[in-house]
């Protein structure tokens, strides 16, 4: 018996993930300017900010903008995280859903912290790979996805007495536990494709089986 063939790897196109622009919050116009061109090309819609004012702003003009890839240091403090981390706090009190992935310069090991700390979604310390970046933004699409879907279907469970921070957190680890388990149904429990289908390490597929005590036998 000849061996199966094994399918061609489909990129999911930003159809595929769903409506939704890209936000680019960098005071820096070349990055601004490269980063915007590798994401077109890949025909997601983007959009563009300089300051965590001119973010908001575009933040309040569209509400369709599903990623924001944040640079922390930005003037009027450029060599500190202030205005980067007060644009994932306003966004976060605003209760958006909007995934938000810093790209920065500062102190690596601090800034990942202060910024998941804060909610931000994803952290790539500058100079990253644009396949770094676009893998980023792939996967922040999908969990964006993910988490509509689950407000669509009212299964979000918000508790009216809990805090809006508490809440948010539990709808986000809900996504991620319902992203995994379907992905790794998908692939017959292969951790190494649903990895690749995820752009995540193995490592952290390891660490979700962990976290909400997935097992292959799981229904």
């Amino acid at each position: 018996m000849s061996p199966k063939a094994i399918p061609e790897k489909v990129e999911e196109s930003p159809e595929d993930l769903g409506p939704g622009a890209v936000l680019i919050v960098d005071d820096d116009p070349a990055l601004r300017g490269a980063l915007c061109s590798v994401l077109e090309m890949k025909d997601y819609r983007v959009l563009e900010a300089d300051s965590r004012k001119s973010a908001l702003a575009v933040m309040d003009e569209h509400e369709d903008v599903s990623v924001v890839i944040l640079d922390l240091g930005m003037p009027p403090a450029i060599h500190s995280t202030e205005e980067g981390l007060a644009v994932i706090r306003a966004l976060a009190s605003r209760l958006s859903i909007a995934k938000i992935i810093v790209l920065t310069g500062q102190d690596e090991a601090q800034s990942a912290l202060e910024a998941i700390r804060e909610g931000a979604f994803d952290f790539l310390a500058k100079p990253a790979a644009m396949e770094d970046i676009l893998n980023a933004v792939r996967r922040a699409f999908l969990f964006h996805r993910n988490e509509q879907a689950m407000a669509a279907e009212g299964l979000t469970r918000l508790q009216i007495n809990a805090k809006a921070a508490d809440g948010l957190k539990a709808v986000r680890e809900e996504a991620e536990e319902r992203l995994v388990r379907q992905v790794l149904k998908d692939t017959g429990f292969n951790v190494y494709q649903s990895a690749a289908k995820l752009g995540l390490k193995r490592e952290s597929i390891y660490y979700f089986l962990k976290k909400f005590e997935i097992k292959r036998d799981d229904g």
